[in-house]
């Protein structure tokens, strides 16, 4: 069968590994793909946000089943245009991204069902906000309301810095229309988890957890930005934890999501935070984690394209499915001066073998008279799956020390947190 990928990035490049598994796979296109995937994928540029050109090509050219894999063209309706065409689809419609794309409509879903997660509240008018935070208890979490790549999300530790996170929100536009109306959330403590999960509106199947590093710098320093690394499994994220997760905030999030005729098909994205009084929600994406899906991807043991028909088709519940209890390293290898400014045009080489077990997945890359280049922020993530966490951790740095290109950094941490649990 012929599958149209929506994305070009590295989350993009390890779901077109994953796709490439199946059996059923003829040809892949990525719209617009990326330099480091056009060996594995036929890439045209279309922009992932073009919505009309991404469903003209759709329609023009034999596409058997489309999945849309970035949070902008989800919420923007793509999944709903694609359907509309006739062209079946993987990924939450417009009113079912919308759990991504407001947090404050995610917030208020959580409150009316009673599912876990911080104190909050919202506002849309400035001068209301810093009037609330003169009595608010700092650390405190300002967020952008809407879409902002992963970087809408301030933790103020004083006072003053929570008033300067509302005024570039609201008044400078730090994150355009995202930032109009804010949510100001009571800060949690504890482990994060990150749970990527399948579902059709009725079963719910999980990946491995994972354990995102969001700073920039080693010991969770310097800026946030989309993701320097990830491990897999989570070792907070117990059995137990599991089950109660499962009892208290997944299945009643699908079931809040049916009960607002608002039903989720594709794959739900919950970030957990757990809290001496349990598991709560700090926030809810509407499709597969960047770099996340790089580390759980390779563990899961299941034909991809069974997974995405059936979650299409709201026939989860009959396919073979599970999860490696192997782990997985990635780590996100990027331009000095990321999440800021950096250069771009390097060319990328590898001095030798990656080694067994080591998948490298592009992103911010272009290919140029067949050289790759950067072209971007994160570069690309490698990652390694071994039997122990200890082992995938030492493979993957092992294999980011044979590749090479000018102002690369990344962590050298990654995985520290984890192993000292």
């Amino acid at each position: 069968m012929n599958i149209l990928l929506v994305g070009g990035g590295g989350r993009e490049h390890a779901l077109v590994k994953k796709l490439r598994e199946s059996p059923q796979v003829d040809i892949i296109c990525a719209l617009p793909g990326n330099g480091g995937m056009a060996s594995e994928a036929t890439c045209v540029d279309i922009s992932a946000t073009d919505l009309q050109g991404v469903t003209d090509f759709a329609k023009n050219n034999y596409v058997d089943f489309a999945l849309v894999a970035p949070d902008d063209p989800l919420v923007m309706g793509l999944v709903d245009e694609l359907e509309a065409a006739g062209i079946p689809c993987f990924g939450p419609n417009k009113a079912a991204a919308i759990i991504e794309g407001s947090k404050a409509f995610s917030k208020a879903l959580m409150k009316k069902y009673g599912i876990p997660t911080a104190g909050y509240e919202i506002f849309s008018d400035k001068d209301a906000a810093l009037r609330y935070l003169e009595t608010a208890k700092m650390p405190i979490v300002i967020k952008a309301d809407g879409l902002a790549l992963g970087k809408g999300v301030i933790i103020a530790q004083t006072l003053e810095e929570a008033q300067n996170a509302v005024i570039s929100m609201m008044e400078d536009g730090a994150f355009g229309e995202s930032g109009n109306t804010i949510v100001i959330e009571e800060f949690l403590e504890g482990p994060e988890v990150t749970v990527l999960a399948f579902t059709d509106g009725k079963t719910i199947l999980p990946l491995a957890s994972s354990m995102d590093h969001k700073r920039a710098l080693d010991g969770d320093e310097g800026l946030n930005t989309g993701g320097m690394g990830v491990i897999a499994p989570n070792p907070y994220y117990t059995p137990e934890i599991a089950k109660l997760c499962m009892d208290t905030i997944f299945i009643p999030t699908i079931n809040a999501m049916n009960a607002e005729g608002r039903t989720f098909k594709g794959c739900l994205y919950f970030g957990l935070m757990l809290t001496k009084e349990g598991p709560k929600v700090i926030e809810y994406n509407c499709r597969f984690g960047d770099p996340e899906a790089q580390a759980v991807l390779p563990l899961l043991e299941a034909d991809l394209v069974d997974i995405i028909i059936a979650t299409r088709n709201q026939t989860l519940d009959k396919i073979p499915f599970s999860v490696s209890n192997r782990a997985s390293c990635c780590i996100i290898m990027a331009s000095q001066g990321y999440p800021q400014s950096y250069l771009k045009g390097f060319e990328i080489g590898c001095r030798g073998c990656l080694g067994s077990g080591v998948e490298v997945s592009f992103a911010g890359v272009r290919l140029e008279e067949g050289k790759l280049l950067t072209n971007g922020g994160r570069v690309l993530g490698v990652t390694a799956v071994a039997d122990t966490l200890p082992e995938a951790i030492d493979k993957a740095y092992a294999a980011v020390g044979q590749i090479h290109f000018e102002n690369a950094f990344y962590r050298k941490d990654i995985g520290k947190k984890a192993l000292e649990a």
